[in-house]
């Protein structure tokens, strides 16, 4: 078993994607230093989570999801030295199932990564999280969720999280990351990740890149089209379509406004992250970077609210959206015809019709006849 195991468990929407996209790709520098990434990336990390969750419906991803969990910790039974895991989904695990992970992995070391932001960035990027995956509820339906679940506070909550996680491991293995401000360094996020696991060595291609986020005008109109939507139950068609295609290709580059939250719900992540904050001060929890991006920011936020929308933006959204999937439709419908198109080719030799090749051999075998018949 590996004697030290940095394990970053999320949150969800807080650069995990950046720095996993640079774990992965640098996993040779990594294993040069001695940090060693188990699992075959990405995807089988998310069975792994979501395996130690229990989660039912795993055979429906992959034949080879389920059993993830116990393949992962047989493959860290084999490492030597550091290991590192990543996806954001094991922020959800309960208190239970916790404990019987980290007994698991004894008696190794345990320290838990936690990437995080204030909580009202938590919730309305998760909101449309949910939609780009396909969700229908709206952004208050969602405010309300508090039972185990990929969205909701249940791992948006960074007090809930921590509370969880520090029932098992020691207050000061536990690594608080606040995502770093447009202000700071392009690869600040990375640097801080680097430093709590010990990596000092430079690599390249370490600058975050922003995710396209959605307005609010168009958030809602991707939730409206996510209704009427069928045979897209899929997390490939979730990802490619919903997610990519409808939201991040076309919906995400129109013109748009930042969501801003109803007075109520702003007021509940104030405190949820005040109450964060507070919890890692009380218990000793090592926070790399500034700890003021865990709180919601004082004053009046930017952005409009959903109840703000008429029905005619909403419309005026949908439509610009119809008009280029129009031209996308048209412009793949004249590829797969050039596609199509029979390519020149020289002519086939002239075939003779049957009946002057057989002229042609009785003709043949009448003047042999006659030459034999001459020298007869």
């Amino acid at each position: 078993m590996a004697e030290r195991i940095y394990w970053h468990i999320g949150l969800p929407k807080t650069g995990t994607t950046y720095l996993q996209q640079i774990l992965w790709s640098h996993r040779e520098e990594l294993a040069a230093a001695g940090i060693t990434l188990p699992a075959a990336g990405h995807r089988r990390s998310l069975w792994a989570a979501l395996d130690l969750m229990g989660n039912p419906r795993l055979d429906r991803r992959h034949p080879e999801a389920p059993g993830s969990w116990e393949r992962l910790c047989e493959e860290l039974d084999q490492v030597e030295g550091t290991a590192l895991l990543s996806h954001e989904f094991f922020c959800g695990a309960t208190a239970e199932q916790v404990e019987a992970a980290v007994a698991r992995l004894s008696p190794a070391e345990i320290h838990v990564v936690i990437t995080a932001r204030d909580a009202a960035g938590m919730l309305t990027a998760g909101w449309q999280e949910h939609v780009k995956n396909g969700g229908v509820s709206t952004l208050r339906e969602v405010a309300s969720l508090v039972e185990p679940a990929e969205f909701g506070w249940w791992v948006w909550d960074l007090g809930q999280v921590i509370e969880r996680w520090a029932g098992v491991v020691p207050a000061d293995r536990i690594h608080v990351l606040p995502t770093p401000s447009r202000a700071e360094a392009p690869d600040q996020h990375w640097r801080n990740f680097a430093e709590v696991i010990g990596f000092d060595s430079p690599v390249e291609g370490t600058e975050s890149q922003a995710n396209r986020s959605l307005g609010v005008v168009q958030a809602e109109a991707l939730r409206r089209v996510n209704q009427h939507l069928q045979g897209f139950g899929k997390p490939v068609d979730r990802g490619v379509w919903i997610r990519g295609y409808l939201g991040e290709d076309h919906l995400a580059r129109q013109e748009s406004e930042r969501v801003r939250l109803d007075d109520d719900l702003l007021r509940d992540c104030r405190t949820r992250s005040s109450y964060a904050v507070e919890l890692i001060e009380r218990l000793g929890v090592r926070v790399v970077g500034d700890t003021d991006r865990l709180v919601v920011p004082a004053g009046d936020p930017v952005g409009r609210t959903l109840d703000s929308l008429s029905p005619d933006e909403v419309t005026d959204s949908l439509a610009v959206l119809v008009s280029t999937l129009m031209a996308d439709v048209r412009d793949a419908r004249a590829e797969a015809a050039a596609s199509r198109a029979v390519p020149e080719v020289a002519p086939e030799p002239e075939v003779r019709p049957v009946w002057r090749i057989r002229r042609r051999l009785r003709n043949v075998i009448s003047s042999a006849r006659t030459d034999r018949q001459s020298s007869s």
